[in-house]
């Protein structure tokens, strides 16, 4: 049997239905059988999304409203509504809200599911590390980063350790 398109959300009515100071992830794409993620991202004035390499996936950032920029490596790129963004895997990226906000839609290919393997040649006994401190506080994602200090999927700042 054939899947069938459907409509999944509309990005207006999400926009409409958050609350105006609602911030991180208003929606995600959540379907059975996927091969992509997607996220709308709400970030209030001034904040940011510090900055973070993805090592494993590109992702493709489309700008709705508000205004801001995205630093990249050495350079910052200004993002305003309608702007497409393509964020090849390790680059280094930080997205910075402007005074009314920056609200955006990343869509990359879907992760494959976490599995813990020791390295090459290590001690296989024992218990795993506990990454409880990588784990973000708002949409529950296990960054890749040793020590985050902002989600790179929905922008929320992790905890102070």
């Amino acid at each position: 049997m054939n899947a069938a398109p459907r409509v999944l959300a509309v990005i207006g009515d999400l926009l409409a239905a958050a609350a105006p100071d609602e911030r991180g992830a208003l929606w995600h794409l959540a379907e059975q059988g996927r091969e992509l993620d997607a996220n709308l991202v709400r970030l209030p004035p001034g904040a940011e999304v510090g900055e973070h390499q993805e090592d494993a996936l590109d992702v493709l950032l489309v700008v709705l409203a508000g205004a801001g920029s995205a630093g990249a490596g050495d350079r910052d790129l200004p993002l305003g509504p309608g702007t497409v963004l393509w964020l090849p895997r390790t680059s280094r990226r930080a997205l910075a809200a402007g005074p009314d906000g920056l609200t955006y839609l990343t869509v990359h290919r879907r992760r494959p599911g976490l599995a813990i393997k020791p390295p090459a040649g290590a001690y296989e006994g024992g218990e795993g590390p506990c990454m409880l401190d990588r784990v973000c506080p708002e949409c529950g994602r296990l960054s890749q980063d040793p020590a985050p200090v902002f989600c790179s999927r929905c922008g929320e700042r992790f905890p102070e350790r």
